[in-house]
């Protein structure tokens, strides 16, 4: 049987209103059940979807398990790059799950969080550039709307962009600026959804960035989604190649970059 009228997702939504259940609550029974000590995360924290980055570190030796992250479903590591400690969570897939644990990184220390995920190429780029600095993201999940409301765009935080957005045709910028298009069902993406994001100008479908920036926008916090174009969608064989080391030494490249200009 078909329901009518606005979507139960929509109702009961008061965005100025706080929340009965918070992250540092959630976090301090965390700490207390696991003996797990008082002690902040690094500021800058990085969402490894993926975890091919958290794997590769930890490969070459390079990170270690931080003792100060209480989160019930996932593990932090700390590694350095330019000479600053960073945090690292792998396994972060899905908008939900990215928004849970960014409310919890922003009460535990973090003051930067980046997120670099894979995505499906929707509309191909003229840049060779494999990385897409998200500035938009069509809201196709679920989560954003708990934090903005339906006729908000998710974007880049306008600060970031403006910081941003001078290196992007910099030869030596490591990304290019596009639009993304966040689902939380990704073997729903039909010929028809496909087409209708080509139409909007997407260049990428990915699983995050528009909660992640909704959640920044109502919390003001910052946040940066990247987009790494490794896929289409399995179309053809040999899909899902991200380069040396499954994509990481880019990364980090990427990384070291980025914080040259924010920090």
């Amino acid at each position: 049987m078909k329901s009518s009228g606005r979507p139960k997702l929509l109702e009961n939504k008061s965005y100025s209103e706080p929340s009965v259940f918070l992250p540092e609550n959630l976090l301090r029974e965390a700490k207390r059940q696991r003996n797990i000590p008082n002690g902040h995360v690094p500021e800058i924290c990085v969402l490894d979807p993926d975890g091919d980055l958290a794997d590769y570190l930890l490969k070459m030796e390079k990170a270690t398990l931080h003792a100060n992250w209480a989160c019930y479903h996932s593990k932090m590591y700390s590694f350095n790059i330019n000479s600053i400690e960073a945090g690292v969570i792998p396994f972060i897939v899905g908008s939900s799950y990215a928004v849970l644990v960014a409310e919890q990184l922003f009460v535990s220390g973090c003051k930067f969080l980046i997120s670099i995920t894979s995505a499906g190429i929707i509309n191909y780029p003229s840049s060779k550039k494999r990385f897409a600095l998200i500035t938009e993201s069509v809201r196709d999940e679920g989560t954003s709307y708990h934090y903005l409301p339906s006729g908000f765009i998710a974007q880049l935080p306008q600060s970031l962009h403006r910081q941003l957005s001078v290196n992007a045709d910099d030869k030596d910028c490591p990304w290019f600026e596009a639009k993304s298009w966040t689902t939380d069902a990704p073997y729903r993406e039909t010929q028809k959804a496909i087409a209708a994001m080509k139409n909007e100008q997407v260049c990428c479908v990915e699983m995050e960035a528009s909660a992640l920036y909704a959640f920044a926008e109502a919390r003001q916090k910052k946040v940066i989604c990247f987009a790494h174009l490794t896929n289409s969608m399995a179309q053809a064989e040999g899909d899902f190649e991200k380069g040396e080391h499954s994509g990481s030494t880019d990364t980090l490249s990427l990384l070291s970059y980025l914080l040259k200009q924010i920090l």
